[in-house]
């Protein structure tokens, strides 16, 4: 039985994020696997550790991929709508996430059409093998993460996908990113890595994107230079913020 406690608890779960290019996270999966270099120093990793610690049921196994049913209709009730970060405590495209339970995401989404919901992997070649068998609603965007030139070609997974907002993350940043093609992307967000043992962020990486990303005519947010304490260095580009978002209609 379902109980009114039991899901006052869950909506408390939908926390309000820092992370500056989104409003809250929907988590309906948790754990993850280190897969490429920007995982060195995952930051859902050492939450999920510190949950544990404090007995939080979502987080009982650590930082071992765990599917959570019970989150599933979160969003659901959720009455204001607002732009949800999907698994930011895991990735959805994981290959030991089943199938149907990453459509079964993607059917509350579409349920919940009141809200935006941006969903990010690392893993764009499962995003690419998977895309035929998902209904991609207006209201999904879909992001692949790129740290560096040799993970690049996630792009074109991306961009061979039917989703109908397509983003790139470019964080945390680790080396210069060059000659992109940026078509049928709608937006680039870039930050360095933050937080104990981050590694460092050129500028000049940073504003040879902001170039491409303006030839291409692509939306461009620049979300921190990081380091092991991301508020002293801020997130100021040239003494202002850029804060551009996807040209598309809200739902």
């Amino acid at each position: 039985m379902i109980t009114t406690r039991f899901l006052s608890n869950l909506d408390n779960m939908a926390n309000k994020s820092p992370i500056e290019w989104t409003e809250s996270t929907w988590n309906p999966v948790t754990g993850c696997k280190k897969i490429s270099p920007g995982c060195k120093n995952c930051y859902a990793e050492r939450l999920s550790k510190r949950l544990k610690a404090m007995g939080q049921a979502n987080y009982r196994n650590g930082f071992k991929l765990t599917l959570q049913p019970q989150m599933l209709e979160l969003p659901l009730r959720w009455k204001r709508p607002q732009t949800i970060f999907v698994n930011s405590m895991s990735d959805l495209f994981h290959t030991d996430v089943p199938l149907d339970y990453i459509q079964r995401v993607f059917d509350v989404m579409r349920r919940a059409s009141w809200h935006r919901f941006q969903v990010l992997t690392k893993r764009a070649d499962r995003l690419a093998e998977v895309d035929a068998k998902l209904d991609w609603p207006d209201n999904v965007w879909m992001g692949v993460s790129v740290e560096s030139q040799k993970y690049v070609p996630r792009i074109d997974d991306l961009r061979s996908t039917n989703a109908k907002v397509k983003f790139l993350s470019l964080e945390p940043l680790l080396g210069p990113l060059l000659k992109l093609d940026l078509s049928q992307i709608d937006w680039a967000i870039v930050g360095g890595e933050s937080g104990y043992g981050a590694r460092p962020i050129k500028e000049n990486w940073v504003l040879d994107i902001r170039k491409q990303c303006q030839d291409f005519g692509v939306p461009f947010f620049f979300k921190q230079w990081g380091g092991f304490n991301k508020k002293k260095t801020g997130r100021l580009l040239e003494g202002r913020t850029w804060d551009e978002m996807p040209r598309v209609a809200y739902a």
